[in-house]
């Protein structure tokens, strides 16, 4: 069953990596790429439902298998994506490309191996629920506010990374929802922090540095919800050097992904 599971995740990672590149190839170039222009868009609409298919297996997976085997299979769809959405844009993607998204895998590899497992129910009260959307909403207004004074791939980073906070946010929300009890005030929240996510996301995506902008995105929407998880449901956090050196790597991988990542126009193929 765990091999099952670790296959499960990995063919959710492919369809994850599909989406994400069919998506980004229908808003980059475009100075305000909004949703209701995208929505127009079949490929953009495919894109969306190829998403949802892998977040789908990887929750059969997550039934099937230990989440130390689930959870880093998702990684390995920032290797998938490069080279799908390089083959929509008519190109192959470099060797110094694909080694700094390796890097940047198994640095993330690491940190989510790293985290210990929670054991019981999260609770979460009210304020701390105003408290989550206030720090993610803030957070992701400094990082956009901040992404108008940098170059492309810096704001690439930073609207992406804007866009995984919120994810973040919302994945903390969904597991209190789901471990700790459906509450109808939670659940109308729930969409707020998901639209703005997928919104700045588009964004990220316009700019046309897809590898910088989806490896931010896989490094920050983790990492926000372990923060998340330790700071307002009190979930434990990795010690030692180890998730330091984890880390580090990440960090690499993002910066030589950065220099290497090229800056793509909307070329369709023939």
């Amino acid at each position: 069953m765990t091999v099952l599971a670790a296959v499960i995740a990995l063919v959710g990672s492919l369809f994850f990596a599909l989406g994400a590149a069919l998506q980004q190839f229908e808003a980059v170039g475009s100075a305000k790429p909004g949703l209701l222009a995208l929505l127009r868009r079949p490929r953009w609409l495919i894109g969306g439902a190829s998403i949802l298919a892998g977040g789908g297996l990887h929750i059969v997976a997550l039934g099937l298998g230990p989440l130390t085997v689930v959870q880093p299979m998702g990684v390995a769809s920032l290797l998938f994506a490069l080279p799908i959405a390089a083959t929509l844009h008519g190109r192959k993607p470099s060797r110094k490309e694909l080694t700094a998204a390796g890097v940047v895998a198994s640095g993330l590899i690491g940190l989510v191996l790293l985290v210990p497992e929670s054991d019981g129910p999260t609770q979460l009260s009210p304020n701390g629920v105003l408290t989550l959307l206030g720090v993610a909403g803030v957070a992701a207004v400094l990082l956009w506010a901040g992404s108008k004074a940098v170059s492309p791939a810096g704001r690439a980073a930073l609207l992406a990374t804007s866009s995984g906070v919120l994810y973040g946010a919302t994945a903390t929300l969904m597991r209190v929802l789901v471990d700790g009890g459906w509450n109808w005030w939670y659940l109308l929240a729930l969409p707020v922090p998901a639209l703005l996510a997928l919104m700045m996301l588009q964004r990220a995506y316009a700019v046309g540095h897809f590898g910088v902008s989806f490896a931010s995105l896989q490094i920050a929407d983790p990492l926000t919800a372990v923060a998340f998880g330790a700071l307002l449901l009190g979930e434990p956090l990795p010690t030692g050097i180890l998730p330091v050196a984890a880390a580090l790597l990440t960090a690499v991988g993002t910066v030589a992904l950065a220099r290497t990542s090229p800056l793509e126009a909307h070329n369709d193929p023939a």
